[in-house]
């Protein structure tokens, strides 16, 4: 029977009309069913070991951009083997897989990569060492530890993974850095370094070993007020003026007693030595020929530095980076103990043929006669 609405006959819908709205629902629901199924095959591929495969693929093709997104690679290297004490794995194992650095100033990530220093500031103390830790800092192409690893004299057990991990991340152009200065006396350090690498860059700041040991004097003074003093500890037998080379503040003044263990393991142009006074003087020199010795651009000039009258001492000048000016710290530059000017004329008397040697050794004169 014809059905009217609003006076216009509707016939029943056909046959062939229902069958096809059947089977397209039907299909509709087969295609959805289908695409569940594969999705949950793919999650269990990789949870079954797939995941690598596929990080390869997407390493491969993607791109480094493909491969930060990726939810099933990792960024991470593989364990690093375990060394064993006293004798850390040497610098050819396998290093980290870059990892994401932070960000810089523009908000782009840069990839970066934690490494064992190819330059270490080895000595002296009291020298000057953290001056030029801070000044070569300012340089795009460096790199460094700000505090004092001590690993090739303290830590050595700790195996050389260890020793990355406290590294700064680097770019493949950037040059990684570490200072220590007690490495230069450690007797076991030249030969440690050497074999972590022999192309290591080794930096030593020295200074004339009296005002040098007057430095250190000062310095554990001021930690331990009840300590004798200055000519006490100096001397064995004062009169006769037999110095006592036992006493630390006078033995790292023999440098070029320490020296000869270096020079066993690394030639002298491997090796360069700063002047403690003309880092005082003349910043910018001093700082450009340790430039010329890492191999970088001279980017730290006379621009950089400001003569701090308080301090008696250069200072950074203020950088874009920066709101105020960077001196070192309130423990540098503090004004020496009085000495009796005898005990200082004998111990002149007593480094002066280290002195010499020590000219000879290294082809400077660095006039501390």
């Amino acid at each position: 029977m014809a059905c009217r609405v609003l006076g216009w006959a509707v016939p029943p819908p056909p046959r062939l009309t229902r069958r096809f709205l059947f089977i397209f629902t039907l299909s509709l629901s087969c295609t959805y069913l289908c695409y569940s199924l594969l999705f949950c095959c793919d999650s269990l591929l990789q949870s079954r070991g797939l995941g690598e495969h596929r990080c390869l693929l997407i390493r491969n093709v993607g791109g480094k951009k493909l491969l930060q997104k990726s939810p099933y690679c990792s960024l991470e290297g593989p364990a690093p083997s375990s060394a064993t004490p006293g004798a850390p794995a040497l610098s050819s194992a396998p290093a980290p897989a870059p990892r994401l650095a932070a960000t810089n100033h523009s908000g782009t990530p840069k990839l970066g990569t934690k490494r064992l220093p190819q330059a270490i500031i080895v000595g002296v103390k009291k020298g000057g060492t953290r001056a030029v830790l801070e000044f070569i800092r300012v340089h795009p192409d460096v790199r460094a530890v700000g505090t004092e690893p001590h690993f090739f004299d303290r830590n050595y057990d700790r195996g050389l993974d260890w020793y990355r991990s406290l590294m700064p991340r680097t770019l493949e152009t950037q040059i990684t850095m570490e200072k220590t200065p007690s490495y230069f006396v450690t007797k076991e350090a030249p030969r440690r370094i050497f074999n972590m690498s022999r192309d290591t860059k080794l930096i030593v700041v020295v200074r004339n070993p009296v005002t040098r040991a007057i430095s250190d004097y000062t310095q554990t003074l001021s930690k331990k007020p009840d300590i004798p003093t200055f000519e006490g500890l100096s001397f064995r037998n004062r009169s006769l003026g037999l110095v006592d080379m036992s006493w630390n503040a006078i033995r790292i003044g023999m440098y070029v007693v320490h020296l000869e263990s270096w020079l066993q393991y690394f030639p002298l142009a491997q090796i360069h030595f700063v002047s403690g006074e003309r880092l005082i003087t003349d910043p910018a020199g001093e700082m450009g020929r340790v430039q010329d010795f890492l191999g970088i651009k001279r980017v730290i000039t006379d621009k950089h530095f400001y003569f701090n009258k308080t301090k008696g001492f250069p200072c950074l000048k203020k950088t874009e980076s920066s709101i105020l000016p960077r001196c070192l710290g309130k423990s540098k530059g503090r004004t020496h103990v009085q000495i009796d000017p005898e005990v200082i004329d004998q111990l002149r008397d007593f480094y002066r043929p280290y002195n010499i040697k020590f000219y000879e050794t290294v082809g400077q004169d660095f006039r501390w006669e």
